[in-house]
C-alpha cells in the first residue's frame, strides 16, 4: 500500500500545479486562460524525460556502485537480475512517451533540423533501451546463473568484490571461459546503456536552451 500512498501523493501535487498554473490565471502572454493539449502533451514529455534521466544517471553512475562495493556478489547479482528489467522497462516506456510527445509538438515535415536532431537522440534512446530490455539483460542473466552455479561447486561468491573469482578462474578453465563470455556480454549491456545515457544527455542540452529561467 506504501507505493500508492506515493503515487497518489504525486498525482494529488500534480493537479495543484496544473491548478495553480499561470495558464489557469489567465497570465500567459498570449491570452490563454486554460491550459491546452499542448501544455499537457509537453508535461507529458518533460516528466517522462525527467524520470528516464534520473533512473539512468542513478543507475549508471550511482546505485550499481554502491550496492557491488556493498553486497555479496551473488546477492548483488540476483538483485541486479531483478532490478535491470524493471529499470530497462520503465526507461523504455518514458522514452516511447518522449519521442510520441515530442513527434507530436515537432512534426516532422515541418520541424527544424535541430529538432529532427533531437527526434533522433530519443528514438536511439529507446532502441538502446529495447536491445537492453529483449536482448542483453536476459543473455546476461542467463550467464549469470549458470556461474553462479560454477562458483558455489568453488564455495565462492559469498565475498564482496572479484577477488576470489579471479583466483579460481586461474585454474577453472570452465570459470574462466564463463567470465570471458560473461563480460562480453555484461560489456555490450552496459555499453548500450551509456549510449541511451548520452542520447538523454543530448537532450537535456536541447531543453535547457528552451528555458526562460
Amino acid at each position: 500500500m506504501a507505493w500508492i500512498t506515493r503515487f497518489l501523493t504525486a498525482v494529488a501535487f500534480l493537479a495543484v500545479g496544473v491548478i495553480f498554473s499561470p495558464e489557469t490565471f489567465g497570465s500567459k502572454s498570449d491570452g490563454t486562460k486554460s491550459p491546452n493539449l499542448s501544455s499537457f502533451i509537453k508535461l507529458a514529455h518533460l516528466l517522462s524525460f525527467s524520470t528516464a534521466w534520473g533512473a539512468a544517471l542513478w543507475v549508471t553512475f550511482i546505485g550499481g556502485i554502491i550496492m557491488f562495493k556493498n553486497l555479496p556478489r551473488h546477492q548483488f547479482g540476483n538483485l541486479q537480475s531483478k532490478m535491470f528489467p524493471a529499470y530497462f522497462s520503465m526507461v523504455g516506456v518514458c522514452c516511447a512517451i518522449s519521442v510520441a510527445a515530442f513527434g507530436y509538438l515537432h512534426p516532422w515535415k515541418s520541424a527544424t533540423m535541430p529538432e529532427k536532431y533531437q527526434l533522433g537522440f530519443l528514438v536511439s534512446a529507446f532502441a538502446f533501451n529495447l536491445s537492453n530490455l529483449f536482448v542483453f539483460t536476459p543473455m546476461t542473466i542467463e550467464m549469470m546463473k549458470q556461474r553462479h552455479k560454477v562458483e558455489r561447486e568453488a564455495n565462492i561468491g559469498d565475498e564482496i568484490g572479484w577477488s576470489k573469482n579471479q583466483e579460481a578462474a586461474k585454474t577453472n578453465p570452465k570459470l574462466a571461459a564463463m567470465n570471458k563470455k560473461f563480460g562480453m556480454i555484461h560489456g555490450l549491456s552496459s555499453l548500450a546503456n551509456i549510449m541511451s545515457f548520452g542520447s538523454l544527455a543530448m537532450h537535456s542540452w536541447f531543453l535547457a536552451g528552451k528555458l526562460n529561467l
